[in-house]
């Protein structure tokens, strides 16, 4: 089984293989990257790490990565998971610690959730929807982030390869 790191790599080299159906940004620099963990109060685990160095923010197949980036138009804003993040915060009572990371499509938020951290440092993939309290009722989507969005992706691209 690879690790969930591996599955990020696996994730860098699908998105660069596929950039007729993939976007991204230039990726994060460490200075932005502690300023984003600092934001959230939180470390990101190493394998959502290092995708937000590759790419800051990418989508691939109809699949959007919020990640952490930053626009000329909004400045220093830190955009992306930070942004998402602290306003699921403070709109919709969001737990503190979980931390966005896409969305789900129905109105929920695929989140990180650093109140479980594995011996890799990787946090669970969880949706929380607003109002949602307790852990145990959130749909788990995956272990760790790495491997959740790898299989996604690879899904993704294989259905729109095979519906083109």
């Amino acid at each position: 089984m690879m690790s969930a790191v591996e599955a990020s790599e696996r994730l860098i080299e699908l998105v660069r293989g596929n950039d007729d159906i993939a976007n991204h940004a230039d990726g994060c620099d460490a200075g932005t990257m502690a300023a984003a963990e600092s934001a959230l109060g939180a470390a990101f685990p190493p394998s959502y790490r290092r995708l937000i160095e590759e790419f800051g923010t990418w989508d691939i197949a109809g699949e959007e990565f919020l990640g952490v980036y930053q626009t000329l138009a909004m400045g220093v804003k830190l955009l992306g998971s930070v942004a998402e993040t602290l306003d699921a915060r403070s709109k919709y009572g969001m737990p503190s610690d979980l931390i966005v990371v896409m969305f789900d499509g129905m109105g929920g938020l695929v989140v990180l959730d650093p109140s479980h951290v594995d011996q890799e440092g990787e946090y669970p993939v969880l949706v929380w929807n607003p109002g949602v309290v307790d852990r145990e009722n959130m749909e788990r989507l995956g272990d760790d982030f790495g491997s959740f969005a790898y299989s996604l992706c690879q899904r993704a691209v294989t259905r729109w390869r095979e519906s083109g």
